[in-house]
């Protein structure tokens, strides 16, 4: 048995945690502030007044992620968990948000077991080069597009 990976990376932003948490909640921005090149809902899972259970489907090159939204806590955090698309098995991530003086904290943290024996520490280094480069661009891009619309 494989043991379970974790990763845990954080980025601070001048925009407020609402400013931040919107930008999660709505999958149609992803691929501006994240190495995802496109989104889309999959058909018969959502839009769900909550959003808890709509897949959304990432594309990336060659690999195409389906996640589902199991939690959302409006301006607090956003959890999901990958249905497919990595060789991974139980990938949970989690993102929380927390104010500061200056913004938010921005905090996310994933965890899965590699599906294949080996090939763990691989799959964390690529997953963890991928969730640096989404909290990153969510704490950049959030602060940008909230100065503009203010």
């Amino acid at each position: 048995m494989s043991k379970r990976r974790e990763i845990d990376v954080s980025a601070t932003s001048t925009a407020s945690v609402d400013a931040v948490y919107r930008l999660l909640a709505d999958g149609t921005t992803w691929p501006a502030w994240s190495p995802i090149e496109s989104y889309e809902l999959e058909a018969g899972s959502g839009p769900t007044p909550d959003g808890i259970g709509e897949i959304r489907i990432y594309r990336r090159g060659r690999t195409t992620g389906r996640d589902q939204i199991v939690e959302l806590v409006p301006g607090r955090r956003f959890a999901y968990r990958a249905l497919s698309g990595l060789p991974v098995r139980e990938y949970f991530g989690q993102v929380d948000l927390e104010p500061n003086a200056t913004g938010s904290i921005i905090r996310w943290r994933s965890s899965f077991f590699a599906k294949i024996p080996g090939t763990g520490a691989l799959l964390e280094r690529g997953i963890r080069r991928f969730l640096d480069e989404c909290v990153h661009g969510l704490a950049q891009y959030a602060a940008t597009s909230e100065r503009s619309v203010a």
